[in-house]
């Protein structure tokens, strides 16, 4: 854990401006989909993790009890689904073949809770808009050279990033030859 580090900030112009290349996905090609969406997780980490940031902290200023709620039932959720599919193979194999799916099941599970306990709007606006920010962006964003070449540097384990070892968790570990 102690070699784990972020990757810096790419610029706002790589991010969303000027260089930024952006096309619709072939949904046709769900293995394509998944390379790309994995791929900008991991070259625009920093960047998402000082977007998600910026939301929690608007929502914390103006619902900070609710916002402590819905985060810990989203975290308890996601500690509970890695640990089941590290300790049980059917569900194991359920994360690695349907990802997205295993994803909306954390997301629903929490939504549920969240909603007997009236912490709703906390948990939309505050948690589940920023990961649908990050996964429209991954999903659109076209790949770069540097891009390419950082994630090639990740997936054979010569740098360790946060979103690398969060992914681990969710099953979608990047092979070295993609």
């Amino acid at each position: 854990m102690a070699d784990v580090r972020p990757p810096p900030i790419r610029s706002l112009d790589d991010f969303l401006r000027g260089s930024a290349r952006f096309a619709v996905p072939d949904v046709r090609d769900l293995d394509r989909w998944n390379n790309r969406i994995i791929n900008n997780l991991l070259y625009y980490q920093t960047n998402y993790y000082v977007t998600v940031a910026g939301f929690l902290l608007l929502v914390g200023y103006f619902q900070p009890f609710q916002l402590f709620v819905g985060a810990t039932v989203v975290t308890l959720f996601f500690l509970g689904f890695v640990w089941a599919a590290e300790n049980q193979a059917p569900i194991r194999r359920f994360r690695r073949n349907h990802p997205s799916v295993s994803l909306l099941g954390i997301l629903i599970g929490s939504y549920l809770l969240l909603s007997v306990l009236g912490g709703v709007a906390v948990f939309l606006f505050g948690i589940a808009f920023p990961i649908l920010m990050v996964f429209v962006h991954a999903s659109v964003r076209l790949r770069s050279l540097k891009n390419k070449l950082e994630n090639k540097l990740e997936s054979i384990g010569l740098k360790r990033t946060p979103m690398g070892l969060l992914l681990e968790a969710m099953g979608q570990e990047q092979e070295a030859g993609s």
